[in-house]
């Protein structure tokens, strides 16, 4: 009995568990990137993860696709507009238990140990979003402004 029960639990955790997060894009995926163009030179890239990353790692896809970007419409340099996020870091599978006593009268007593297991598919999920101006003139000096050639050799 107690092995059909692990077995159970195994077979419930893997059919819950997600893609990993790669950089590639989303393609009507749960996981990965995409952009739409609002302007000739204004973007929005969104990037959609699970909970194998953090928000920071998810931020840096986001920026390696921002980079991408700028680079494919002949420019050199972004500016981030604005960012949100969306999401959280919970763990889609966690465990709990319990142990218990009762004392009856006429020396009964009871002992019970429960354990259980919550899987919520939706947790962990997280998304990004950059909304990014893309130049092809010098850059100015300020922390909103990224060389999409430093973007992709730092984070690769």
């Amino acid at each position: 009995m107690r092995k059909v029960l692990i077995l159970g639990a195994v077979a419930c955790i893997s059919a819950c568990a997600s893609a990993p997060t790669s950089y590639a894009p989303a393609n009507g995926a749960d996981r990965g990137y995409s952009e739409r163009q609002i302007e000739a030179d204004r973007f929005r890239v969104r990037f959609d993860g699970g909970s194998d990353v953090s928000f920071e790692q998810l931020e840096n896809l986001a920026l390696r696709r921002a980079a991408e970007l700028t680079l494919e419409n002949g420019s050199d340099w972004f500016e981030i507009v604005s960012r949100s996020s969306d999401g959280d870091d919970e763990n889609p599978v966690s465990v709990g238990g319990s142990v218990g006593q009762t004392f009856g009268s006429r020396r009964y007593s009871g002992s019970s140990v429960g354990l259980g297991i919550r899987l919520n598919p939706g947790a962990g999920n997280k998304t990004i979003y950059l909304e990014i101006l893309i130049r092809a003139y010098p850059r100015p000096d300020h922390s909103g402004a990224y060389d999409a050639r430093d973007v992709l050799h730092r984070l690769g």
